[in-house]
C-alpha cells in the first residue's frame, strides 16, 4: 500500500511537548495546512468552504515504533496503562493520527484552522468534512476514560507571570500561559503526568510546588490539592550563566532573548 502526504501542517507547536493533548484544548493558536501544487488540489478544494470543521488524517512523523500499550495522562482508576487501541497514542503499528480541527479560511491551497493537534511539519495525508449528523454521538460510552481520575483543576496565575509570559510572548511568539493550562489543568502531581517522551515537569510534594519546562524557560508554579487549583508563580531561563556568554553555542537561537529577559527580570 503505497501512501502519499497531500500537504504539509505549519502551527506553533514544534517539539512533542508543544502539543496539546486534544486540539480543542489548544484554541486560539491557528495553524494552516498548506496543500501540495501540480495535484489539482484546487477542484478537490471546492465547496469545502461551507464546513466549519475537517477531519484531518496525518502522519506522526516524529515517532518510531509502537508499543501495545500507552499510559494515558490521566489513567483509569487501579491502572496505569491501557491497551493502544483504547487511547489516542501516538506510538501505533501505522503512525497515523486523526484531528477534528475547526476552518478557518481557505486561500488558494492554503487551509488556515485552528484547535490543532499537530507538529510542525507534520506531514497531512487527507481532509474530510465532519458532518455533525453523521459524525456525532453525544451519547456514546467512553471506555475508561468514564472512569479517569483527576478532575480539569483551575490554573491561575500571579502578576509576575502574567507580565513575564506577556513580555516573552510580545517577542517570540511562544506562548507559555496557554502552554502551561493545557498540561496542568488536569492535575495529579503526585504522579508524572507526562508520558516518556513529555517528561518536562518537577514535583516538589512537601511543598505543593513544580517546575515545567517550556522549551528553554522554566515556569515556576504552586498548586493546592484541596481546592484543585494552580497558580503559575513566575518564569526563570533554563540556561546557565555560562550558556549565555556572548560567543556560545546558540543550538536553539533564542539566547538573544534570555539574555534580555534576564536584564529586565532579575
Amino acid at each position: 500500500m503505497e501512501v502519499n502526504p497531500i500537504g504539509t501542517f505549519h502551527g506553533d507547536a514544534v517539539y512533542k511537548y508543544d502539543a496539546p493533548r486534544q486540539g480543542r484544548l489548544f484554541a486560539g493558536h491557528p495553524g494552516r495546512i498548506e496543500l501540495n501544487p501540480g495535484c489539482n488540489f484546487e477542484t478537490a478544494l471546492r465547496d469545502l468552504d461551507g464546513f466549519e470543521r475537517l477531519w484531518v488524517i496525518f502522519q506522526f512523523h516524529e515517532n518510531e515504533g509502537w508499543r501495545p500499550t500507552t499510559r494515558p495522562p490521566v489513567p483509569p482508576k487501579g491502572r496505569d496503562r491501557v491497551g493502544t487501541f483504547a487511547s489516542r497514542s501516538p506510538y501505533r503499528p501505522n503512525p497515523i493520527g486523526l484531528s477534528c480541527v475547526r476552518l478557518l479560511k481557505i486561500e488558494g491551497l492554503t487551509l488556515f484552522v485552528d484547535e490543532a493537534d499537530l507538529l510542525d511539519g507534520t506531514p497531512v495525508l487527507d481532509i474530510k468534512p465532519y458532518i455533525p449528523m453523521a459524525d456525532a454521538f453525544p451519547d456514546a460510552k467512553a471506555g475508561w476514560v468514564e472512569e479517569q481520575v483527576g478532575d480539569l483543576w483551575t490554573v491561575e496565575m500571579s502578576d509576575a507571570f502574567a507580565e513575564q509570559s506577556r513580555w516573552i510572548a510580545e517577542r517570540s511568539g511562544f506562548d507559555l500561559e496557554s502552554f502551561a493550562k493545557v498540561q496542568l489543568s488536569r492535575g495529579n502531581f503526585s504522579k508524572d503526568v507526562f508520558d516518556s517522551s513529555r517528561r518536562r515537569l518537577t514535583i516538589d510534594e512537601a511543598a505543593c510546588t513544580g517546575v515545567l519546562a517550556y522549551r528553554t524557560f522554566r515556569i515556576h508554579f504552586s498548586y493546592d490539592e484541596n481546592v484543585r487549583t494552580v497558580c503559575l508563580q513566575r518564569v526563570t531561563s533554563g540556561y546557565l550563566a555560562e550558556d549565555l556568554n556572548e560567543g556560545a553555542e546558540d543550538k536553539y537561537g533564542d539566547k538573544d532573548l534570555h539574555r534580555a529577559f534576564l536584564k529586565v527580570f532579575r
